[in-house]
Parts: C-alpha cells; structure tokens; sequence
C-alpha cells in the first residue's frame, strides 16, 4: 500500500465521469488499499478514485472519529437509487479542494446500491454524515464536485483561487 498524491483543483481529471469496475483483482484491491493510505495521511473520511487519478467508480469512507477505531468501508460502482424529499446542510470540504469549507444541502436520506470489496452486491440506507459523504463522493465519480453546489460567484472565487495557486506553482 502507498499514499499517492491527491488531484486539486482545478485539474480536469476532477470532471471526468469514472468507468464502472468490470471486475474485483488485485489491482483493484491495491487500489482501494492505497485510496484509504492516502485518504487516512490527508486526513479525511471519504475519498474517490479520481482523487488520486484512477477513473474508476470506487469510493472508500471512514467516519469513525477516533484513532485506532477504524470503520473502513468500500463502495464499489455505487449508485444511488433512492433520495429522500427532506434536505440537510452540512458544511462540507475536500481533499481536492484543500481548505475550503461551504454549506451544503442534499438530500437528507439517500438509498445506495454497491458492490463492497469481496463482489457483493450490497444496499446501505444512509442518513447524516454517511448520507452526505456517499452522495458527495458519488458526485465525483459523475464529475461533480461540492461547489458545484453552491452559488455561482462563490464557485468562481474558489476557482479563481485555485488556478491562481497551481500557476505559482507551475502546473498551469
């Protein structure tokens, strides 16, 4: 396992639309491996495949709050299938989007069809915290991301922001 590096705005590998997994490998496990190595060092608790560069619809998450207290989980081709009518709002950030925080609101209660790590095909009906990290970081396997759901000066501004750093440090 190793931690690789994290893609940031405003690189476009982050809008592209990830393939499904056509099968459970080795390489695939060492993927999801290396996605909870890198996404642990962040720290963070969710993180997508086209976060480190791999278009592949795999998300890992971890919301356990302690050290020591690991609750890995891997969702692999996750889709939701169900949204509840009521919304919540979470102030949400991202490992891409380094240190920037906005208020977001989704739905509050989501139903989300998976295959985990051995092939299973599994459903999880996820609410709170869980509910909001699925549907954000499903979001990245479709080419969305967290500001896309905020207004559109406060997206611009991040943007801006980010470009900005990448040219000081020569990737634009």
């Amino acid at each position: 396992m190793s931690i690789r590096p994290l893609v940031i705005l405003p690189d476009a590998q982050l809008r592209i639309i990830s393939a499904p997994v056509k099968s459970i490998d080795k390489d695939l496990t060492q993927l999801v491996g290396d996605m909870f190595e890198t996404m642990y060092d962040a720290p963070g608790i969710g993180l997508a495949a086209i976060q480190i560069g791999q278009p592949l619809r795999v998300v890992t998450i971890d919301l356990s709050k302690k050290e020591g207290e690991q609750q890995p989980q891997v969702f692999i081709n996750p889709e939701i299938v169900w949204a509840s009518d009521d919304r919540s709002s979470y102030e949400e950030g991202c490992l891409s989007i380094p240190e920037y925080y906005a208020e977001v609101t989704r739905p509050a209660r989501v139903k989300v069809r998976y295959r985990n790590e051995t092939g299973e095909e599994r459903e999880v009906l996820a609410e709170g915290l869980l509910a909001t990290c699925l549907q954000h970081e499903i979001d990245h396997l479709n080419g969305v991301l967290f500001i896309d759901h905020i207004s559109k000066l406060k997206r611009t501004m991040v943007v801006k922001k980010f470009t900005k750093l990448a040219k000081e440090r020569g990737e634009g």
